[in-house]
């Protein structure tokens, strides 16, 4: 990932299952749209999903846009990270996104373990050895308290060898621009995360119960009295989007739910004006 120019990134999760026919169809169906590829998730929320370096693949033979690759701690012991960065990099992955994944819930705790036995900072440093882009997440807070320690923490990232950062889902301008305040000046590319809302529902759902998201109370109350709520949150996403080219270096784009055809609100032709 060279952010030469302003990226725009689609998050893909993997299907439950090995029938990839559905999602390559919906994908497909923006594949006429303005983006530079695809964001791979790996067992969000940690539930269990197709292998998400395969699906990079897939993804890249099938629609020809490059794939990033979510590589957690959570998932795998040292040998089978250092196994799949090298397994990466030889099937033409360059870039992976590396975290600590999603929580087990304290419900599947007896039947799923996490593995976690490397920090984040070795496993970013495992991924640059082994020759690959290596990008990090973070959480949008705005306020002075939690900010200040999301940036000291990112800073720790920073120095172990990431390259660019990924904030969570932000929804208003305001927020954007205190964050870009905050982390340009780390020297490094940032893409603003955009959730779009479908329901007020929905974003209630992210605000109280999704660790790392806030929906200010006047997004919420937009969604609640819109005639039609996903026609809001469309817009909102829009707004966004044209928002960060003017402070971020590029945006990773997470339809809800799979509902990729929204992004046609959202998203340019390929061509076609920017916005």
């Amino acid at each position: 990932m060279t952010h030469k120019r302003f990226e725009v990134v689609v998050e893909v999760v993997p299907p439950a299952g090995a029938d990839v026919e559905p999602l390559l169809s919906a994908l497909e169906g923006i594949n006429d749209l303005s983006f530079t590829g695809f964001s791979v998730a790996t067992n969000p929320v940690a539930k269990p999903r197709m292998d998400a370096l395969s699906l990079c693949r897939i993804l890249q033979d099938e629609l020809k846009r490059p794939a990033t690759l979510h590589v957690t701690t959570r998932d795998h012991n040292r040998l089978s990270l250092q196994g799949i960065l090298w397994g990466a990099k030889a099937l033409g992955i360059t870039t992976v996104l590396a975290m600590t994944g999603d929580f087990v819930p304290l419900a599947e705790k007896g039947m799923t373990s996490s593995v976690r036995d490397i920090s984040l900072t070795e496993l970013i440093g495992m991924a640059r050895q082994a020759g690959l882009n290596v990008g990090v997440v973070m959480n949008p807070f705005t306020d002075e308290l939690r900010l200040g320690i999301a940036v000291k923490r990112l800073k720790e990232k920073v120095a172990a060898g990431a390259q660019f950062v990924v904030t969570q889902p932000v929804y208003t301008a305001k927020d954007a621009e205190i964050l870009a305040g905050a982390l340009n000046p780390l020297g490094i590319p940032v893409m603003l995360g955009i959730l779009p809302l479908r329901t007020f529902r929905h974003a209630a759902f992210l605000h109280h119960k999704v660790s790392g998201i806030e929906v200010p109370d006047e997004v919420r109350s937009a969604m609640a009295t819109a005639e039609n709520p996903t026609a809001e949150g469309i817009r909102q996403a829009r707004d966004l989007l044209t928002a960060a080219r003017t402070c971020f270096d590029g945006v990773c784009i997470m339809p809800p739910f799979d509902h990729f055809e929204i992004l046609h609100g959202v998203l340019p032709r390929e061509g076609g004006d920017a916005g």
